[in-house]
C-alpha cells in the first residue's frame, strides 16, 4: 500500500465517506485526484480493508459510501509503526523565486502580493478550524487532538509564509522606489 492509501484509511477511520468526499478531505494533507483515489479504494475493498454501500439519491447519481473495516484499522495501526518517508517538496514559488532576477520588479511584486492573499486565506482557514475545537479536544488521546495539532502546524506555517512574503515585498518595493527616484 502507498501513503495515499493509508491516508484514505485514516480519513475513513474517522468518518465513512464517498470517494469524492475523500478527495476533498485529503487535500489539506495530500494533493490527490479522482483518478488516483478510486482505483485505490477498489483495491482496498478487494483486500477487505474497506466495505461499501450505495446511497440512492433522487436528484443526483447514486453514491457509493466507503467505511473502514477492522482489518483496515489493523493495517492503519501497523502503518503507525513504520518509519516516515522524507517530505517531498514541490514549491513553484520557490522555483520562481530562484528565477526572480529574470523579471521586472513590478511582476515580482505581483507574484508575492498574489501569494500573500493565498497565505492570508490559509491563515483564516486554520484559525476557523482551531476555533471549532473545544478545549477537551486539545488533549492527546482525544480524536480531535490530531486535528488540533495539524491545524496549529498549518496556522504557524501560514503565518511564517506570510511574514516571509511581506519581507520579500518590502525588499522589492524598496528596490522599486530606489530605481524610480
Amino acid at each position: 500500500m502507498n501513503t495515499l492509501s493509508y491516508g484514505l484509511l485514516g480519513l475513513l477511520a474517522r468518518k465513512e465517506s464517498s470517494g469524492y468526499d475523500l478527495m476533498l478531505r485529503i487535500q489539506p494533507f495530500w494533493q490527490a485526484k479522482h483518478s488516483q483515489i478510486y482505483p485505490l479504494l477498489s483495491r482496498m475493498e478487494e483486500k477487505q480493508f474497506l466495505s461499501s454501500h450505495w446511497i440512492q439519491q433522487s436528484d443526483k447519481p447514486d453514491k457509493k459510501i466507503y467505511a473502514i473495516t477492522e482489518k483496515g484499522l489493523q493495517k492503519l495501526r501497523e502503518w503507525m509503526y513504520q518509519p516516515i518517508a522524507p517530505a517531498v517538496t514541490k514549491d513553484e514559488l520557490a522555483l520562481r523565486t530562484f528565477c526572480l532576477w529574470l523579471t521586472e520588479t513590478g511582476i515580482a511584486i505581483d507574484i508575492y502580493e498574489d501569494r500573500r492573499i493565498v497565505y492570508l486565506e490559509k491563515k483564516r482557514y486554520f484559525e476557523q478550524i482551531l476555533s471549532d475545537i473545544p478545549e477537551d479536544g486539545r488533549i492527546f488521546g482525544s480524536q480531535a487532538f490530531s486535528k488540533y495539532i495539524l491545524a496549529t502546524k498549518g496556522l504557524m506555517m501560514a503565518e511564517t509564509e506570510l511574514k516571509w512574503c511581506d519581507w520579500v515585498l518590502d525588499l522589492l518595493k524598496q528596490h522599486q522606489r530606489a530605481t524610480t527616484s
